[in-house]
């Protein structure tokens, strides 16, 4: 039996499925907002992530809500939550269980 704890990504990536999108009803991983995950120095993340839209009524809350929760991972020291609309978000970038639950497939 294996009892390997997850990995750091693994417990950010879970937190970051703990966070919907208000318009929509699928978390922001699984929606593809999050573009890149990177772990520096063993506590400090940074997050690349999008919106739907620039003019997303969240564009000043999501990026916040992303920082709080990243860092309430016990042994993460900083978050830097960088917002990109450089490729603007499209459909193909959301899971096929996104699609799935917004009946796209």
């Amino acid at each position: 039996m294996n009892n390997k704890s997850p990995s750091l990504e693994d417990r950010i990536i879970f937190v970051l499925k703990s966070i919907f999108d208000p318009e929509i009803s699928v978390d922001i991983y699984e929606l593809g907002l999050i573009y890149d995950v990177k772990i520096y120095e063993k506590d400090k993340v940074k997050i690349v992530m999008t919106l739907t839209t620039p003019n997303c009524p969240v564009a000043d809350s999501l990026p916040l809500e992303v920082k709080r929760k990243v860092q309430s991972i016990q042994e993460i020291k900083e978050v830097d939550v960088i917002l990109t609309f450089d490729p603007p978000w499209s459909r193909e970038f959301m899971s096929d269980e996104a699609r799935l639950e917004l009946g796209l497939l």
